[in-house]
């Protein structure tokens, strides 16, 4: 069998290809400066999207913001002192000049309507129009702000602790730089005021910048790590360098394509490069072999030549794997998931093509003698690494039924973990908890009433529904059920005008904190109410008809599992008390995110199964045999199995980094099965004695398995101290299934060849190389 035609051409003109690459190289490098993020997960779902759809209606029936900035203010001493309030209206209009800000829609105790009635007439003021100059006004300013239902727990807290200011953002504005802003507004001195800016689009678009910074600081980090490893494990700083560059060279490319043709860089796309690097360290067996070979074979473009026809077929294959599990994903509804899957797998292609061109073409550059030197340690009998391995191997030999017995066992406690695993997707929690993004979330949900927004829409399809006494009545009931959620800190409706405004007219009666008896009165209340307020305060709990209301509520956490309780209750309140003529369907952040959740989880879990159907299709035709198949498909189930009830056990939430992992682990688990079975099969057809064979597997490719495996264990460790969780996550998960796969492979697949030799049918086994 002759080596492919590209690795020979490489091998004579070593030069052009080299040069080839680099130009290609560079023509995809020009590209990245243009990169942008996002990080909206509305913008991950197609435009025609239901929900996509849904919530672009709510957002136009009730003139809502896209985004909205929480700035909180906490005085463990009290906010109604002159000098903190002083402060919340200087910082007001300071916030009013900020570029992207909705102004007329900035909310805080300044520049909220506050109800009462002058002379008469029903009347809006701030809240805090004049900041009072005696300890006697204040107190009365406090008692009147912290009896208002309005403002508990959304403007103010019930100690009056902690107030916020609410910062709408025009579409398109950049929440991160328009935070940074706010931050530089702050006094430097705070005296007796903590502050801390919250919400959904500062967590969102710091995660975007972070992303960068991931992909700047760590993704090379984790280089460094990798090539002073190769070096030590080579000893060669031109074949090191040729290593890297194969990961360099399809990172580049695949990042400068999909920044290329317009796409932006998703939070599932920044982590492409992470990938690349993983899938580029197979590239460690052709060297492994190589200095076997060039020991045994002085010839260096021969031992070059003699090296790819051995490994070439498992390259191939554990190439076709990889990229068939991620293009699988190309399939699926989610934008970034397809985005993802196509250019992790045209990255996998990449690298292939360099395993056959780049490669060789260095090697042959490289000089003899340096090659000679080190290649002389490279004996399967001799080298501690080889006897060690040998060692492994012979465990699988001598004790196989005891070893697949634990397995099993193994495999069941697994299974056990993995019933256990609750599935949940948070992007707070994707900041290291003493973050400042995670300490001001968790401070804004303890004092108020929570920094998840979502809605609750009540439709129904006659003019005037809303006016009516009980479907008001019905709305205040249903929010009082919401209420008392522990996840619920805040609900707010046009409900709570109508109570507010007929208390106000009645003198301030706590009697008349109800919804009135007549559906004219309710229509006066909230006509007189059109007419004094703002035109948003109305505009963002009901419709001009009155056929559909908006329901705010206030989530203390951005679990999407938080929202999911919230639709549950609902379904239960609305079929245990119905509404006639109504219905009630979610919406806003909150929801989105539980929708994003659930659609990339359910794509990724669907695409896993195709992909691994693929590639157990793949391993057939690669070793034309079912059972052999099978043999090789053993520690990827088994790596994917214990990983997974791992995550059960130790109460991980399966999140979206971890699903994009799952396609991962698919290439990366089977990867060593392939390189394992394919050599033994190489080596019993040469000579067929099956405890030398397995034993000179272990001994040589398993080198380079092993190789592979502490490569990138070693390397993205350096993982584990990144800022952000999902790329810990990421870093900490590819070094487990790295060294538990290896293991696997190494000890696991002798167990099984010794048990079921006489089924596998070792004597038909041919010769795949000369």
């Amino acid at each position: 069998m002759k080596a492919p035609w590209l690795t020979r051409f490489s091998v004579e003109k070593p030069r052009l290809v080299i040069a080839l690459t680099l130009a290609i190289t560079l023509a995809f490098l020009t590209q990245l400066p243009r990169a942008i993020t996002d990080t909206d997960p509305k913008n991950m779902l197609p435009e025609t999207s239901p929900v996509r759809v849904s919530n672009d209606e709510v957002e136009r029936w009730f003139a809502l913001p896209k985004d909205v900035i929480v700035l909180g203010i906490v005085n463990n001493d009290g906010v109604f002192n002159r000098e903190t309030l002083g402060r919340i209206a200087q910082f007001t209009e300071e916030i009013f000049k900020i570029p992207g800000v909705v102004v007329r829609d900035v909310t805080s105790l300044t520049t909220v309507d506050n109800v009462r009635v002058e002379e008469g007439q029903l009347a809006m003021r701030p809240a805090v129009a004049d900041i009072p100059r005696t300890p006697e006004a204040m107190a009365v300013l406090k008692q009147s702000l912290l009896s208002n239902p309005l403002f508990i727990n959304r403007l103010l807290s019930p100690d009056g602790t902690t107030t916020a200011i609410y910062i709408p953002l025009e579409p398109g504005a950049n929440a991160k730089v328009i935070a940074d802003r706010i931050r530089a507004i702050l006094p430097k001195e705070t005296g007796g005021e903590r502050y801390y800016l919250a919400g959904d689009p500062v967590a969102r678009d710091t995660f975007g910048i972070q992303m960068f910074y991931q992909m700047a600081i760590f993704s090379p980090l984790a280089g460094m790590v990798m090539f002073v490893v190769l070096w030590w494990m080579f000893r060669n700083l031109t074949l090191v360098f040729s290593v890297m560059g194969v990961a360099m060279v399809s990172i580049v490319w695949s990042m400068g394509l999909l920044i290329g043709v317009g796409l932006p860089v998703h939070i599932m796309s920044s982590m492409i490069p992470v990938f690349l690097m993983a899938i580029a360290t197979d590239s460690i067996h052709i060297f492994n072999e190589f200095y076997f070979r060039f020991r045994e074979v002085p010839d260096k473009k021969q031992a070059i030549l003699d090296t790819i026809r051995a490994v070439g077929r498992p390259v191939r294959y554990t190439a076709l794997a990889t990229a068939a599990g991620f293009a699988v994903l190309a399939f699926m509804h989610i934008i970034p998931v397809k985005i993802f899957g196509l250019f992790v797998a045209f990255g996998t292609v990449v690298i292939r093509l360099m395993s056959f061109s780049l490669i060789p073409a260095v090697l042959t550059l490289i000089k003899d003698e340096r090659i000679r030197a080190v290649s002389r340690t490279e004996d399967e009998t001799t080298h501690w690494a080889s006897r060690r391995l040998s060692g492994l191997a012979s465990v699988g030999l001598t004790r196989s039924r005891l070893l697949m017995a634990g397995g099993l066992v193994l495999l069941a406690g697994a299974v056990l973990g993995i019933v256990r695993i609750h599935v949940n997707n948070n992007m707070v929690d994707w900041f290291k908890p003493h973050s400042e993004i995670r300490v001001a979330d968790r401070i804004m949900n303890e004092k108020l009433g929570g920094t998840s927004l979502a809605y609750l829409v009540g439709i129904s399809g006659e003019a005037d529904f809303w006016k009516r006494p009980e479907a008001l009545r019905y709305l205040e009931g249903l929010q009082k059920d919401l209420e008392g959620m522990a996840v619920v800190g805040k609900t707010f409706s046009v409900a709570d005008y109508v109570k507010r405004i007929n208390r106000v007219l009645h003198r301030d009666d706590p009697a008349y904190d109800r919804i009135p008896d007549s559906a004219t009165e309710i229509a006066q209340y909230l006509f007189l109410f059109g007419m004094a307020a703002k035109p948003s305060d109305l505009d963002n709990v009901v419709d001009y008809p009155f056929e559909k209301i908006n329901l705010w509520l206030n989530l203390k956490t951005w679990d999407a599992q938080a929202m999911r309780d919230v639709i549950a209750r609902v379904r239960a309140y609305t079929a245990e008390h119905p509404l006639p003529g109504a219905v009630f369907r979610p919406a806003g952040i909150a929801y989105f995110n539980l929708t994003w959740n659930d659609e990339v989880l359910s794509d990724m879990l669907r695409g896993f199964i195709i992909a691994l159907f693929l590639v157990f299709v793949i391993l057939v035709f690669n070793f034309r045999s079912l059972r052999w198949a099978l043999v090789a498909y053993t520690p990827l189930l088994f790596t994917i199995l214990m990983i997974y009830g791992a995550i059960g056990y130790i109460g991980k939430d399966f999140d979206m980094p971890i699903s994009v992992l799952s396609t991962l682990s698919l290439g990366m688990a089977v990867d060593f099965a392939i390189h394992f079975v394919g050599r033994f099969q190489q080596r019993y057809a040469k000579e067929p004695d099956l405890e030398k064979a397995l034993l000179w597997t272990a001994a040589r490719p398993g080198k380079g398995i092993m190789r592979n495996a502490a490569l990138f264990a070693v390397a993205f460790s350096a993982m584990a101290f990144a800022p952000l969780t999902p790329y810990i996550t990421v870093g900490l998960f590819i070094v487990s299934m790295m060294l538990l796969s290896a293991a696997v492979t190494l000890v696991g697949i002798p167990a099984l060849i010794v048990i079921f030799q006489e089924g596998l049918n070792l004597s038909s086994i041919k010769e795949k190389t000369p």
